[in-house]
């Protein structure tokens, strides 16, 4: 019997999502829940569990391939009578069924399965033969012993190697087979630095095959443009500024801070052994200061709803932290950041970080954010004008820390001085309180302990 796989709604509302890659191949056998692609959105990069137990008899798209929510994606022959036994499968994906009608399962917040669960088995590739057929012995030389005893037999099957999209990016620039490598992460992850030691180790034998004869070196015409489709995050982030540009009135406010307080507390917290393996830095405390700055100023957390002709305070802070990515600019949501301690807001901070930069944030952590901040002075940058999320009434810039002559005490001497950035919806906020909550988070970093006046 023949089952239908239609691309689902993955949780974000778009039309369609770009596949990335088949884990399967046509005949190959599939178990229920079996990762079977890697499809990107807007906003992640989502692994599709397999909704049926059986054969792939079809592949409907070729990786690159842009395909519309709700058409067909793969079709699987599945033996007559399995189709009820998959539906615990698609109930955990999220699939409403019914005897006479089925939707596709809602895919969010899936991550990689663990080693040996829910992957294609395929057969080793040749990783490196050399130019007469025999194995570059370097290759076999840098590879885990377990890998080349795995070669060295009759082309057995195994393991599709687990890795990241940006992982093998990188392995592909410094042609290394993943096949080869161990993985040392989670549950047999192959991470940035399992590929980096592969090639190095690679890179020291001298290889087993004669050089070949110098020929001339060929300079390739230039390229004088290059053109890359505007999809993905590139698309969707342009949309969301376009729409909020030209729909929320934008202000932009300044404000030259003495953070040096703040940065003496960073270096005492670091030294602080009950503190080991919390990163507080400038933009946790940013972050810490804000939630406590929006308290005093509720319009800055506050979203204006044209459809109930409404303004919607918000009286919790979910606070969006900008994060540079190889994919483009997201915005995963720490919920309740308001409730945190500052440990715990800079433990939030650095895992979604690391989350986003890898391509995994679920698109649910990317949505419904009330106030937002973003750190350009990563980048060298003093001050901006940051524009709004769509939805949210503000959003806070941190500029580089700076070591500049400052008036201190009535003398001129070095500190450590940052300017904040604030640009805010005009509808919701009007310039007094935009001023006001600036110069309480600039207070909180010049005098740390103006936090305890707070609440």
């Amino acid at each position: 019997m023949i089952e239908e796989f239609r691309l689902p709604d993955l949780g974000e509302g778009l039309p369609e999502a770009e596949l990335v890659q088949w884990l399967v191949e046509e005949g190959d056998t599939v178990a229920l829940n079996q990762t079977i692609a890697e499809v990107e959105t807007a906003k992640a990069v989502v692994e599709l569990p397999s909704p049926h137990a059986g054969v792939v008899a079809r592949l409907h798209a070729q990786a690159g391939d842009v395909v519309a929510v709700g058409s067909a994606l793969i079709s699987f022959d599945v033996p007559v009578g399995a189709g009820e036994a998959a539906q615990p499968g698609a109930e955990r994906a999220g699939a409403a069924s019914s005897s006479e009608e089925k939707s596709p399962p809602n895919l969010v917040g899936y991550g990689a399965a663990p080693r040996g669960a829910g992957r294609p088995q395929r057969r080793a590739r040749a990783s490196a033969p050399a130019r007469d057929g025999r194995t570059d012995t370097a290759v076999l030389e840098a590879a885990p012993h377990d890998v080349v005893r795995r070669l060295d037999l009759a082309d057995p099957p195994h393991e599709r190697p687990r890795s990241t999209p940006p992982v093998r990016k990188l392995a592909k620039e410094l042609g290394v087979e993943l096949s080869l490598v161990e993985g040392t992460g989670a549950s047999g992850l192959i991470t940035r630095a399992d590929v980096q030691a592969f090639a190095e180790r690679l890179g020291a034998p001298a290889r087993a095959v004669p050089a070949a004869p110098a020929s001339p070196r060929v300079l390739e015409p230039r390229e004088r443009t290059t053109r890359t489709p505007i999809r993905g995050v590139r698309n969707a982030t342009a949309e969301a500024m376009v729409r909020s540009a030209f729909t929320a009135p934008h202000v932009s406010t300044f404000l030259t801070v003495d953070v040096t307080a703040t940065t003496e507390l960073i270096a005492s917290l670091k030294a602080d052994r009950a503190l080991h393996g919390h990163r507080i830095g400038i933009l946790a405390i940013a972050a810490k200061a804000a939630c406590l700055a929006l308290s005093r100023t509720p319009s800055l957390n506050a979203k204006w709803d044209a459809e109930s002709a409404e303004i919607v305070e918000h009286h919790y802070v979910d606070l969006g932290i900008a994060a540079a990515t190889p994919r483009g600019l997201v915005v995963p949501v720490i919920r309740d950041a308001d409730a945190l301690t500052l440990p715990g807001l800079a433990d939030a901070i650095g895992a979604l970080a690391e989350t986003a930069r890898s391509g995994r944030t679920p698109p649910a952590d990317m949505m419904g954010g009330t106030f937002s901040i973003t750190n350009v002075g990563v980048f060298g940058v003093d001050a901006g004008t940051p524009i709004i999320n769509p939805g949210e009434a503000g959003i806070l810039a941190l500029g580089a820390v700076r070591r500049q002559p400052w008036e201190h005490k009535g003398e001129i001497a070095l500190r450590d001085v940052l300017t904040l950035s604030l640009s805010f919806d005009h509808r919701l906020v009007d310039g007094e309180q935009g001023a006001r909550f600036l110069t309480d988070v600039g207070g909180i970093l010049a005098e740390p302990g103006r936090a305890m006046l707070l609440r």
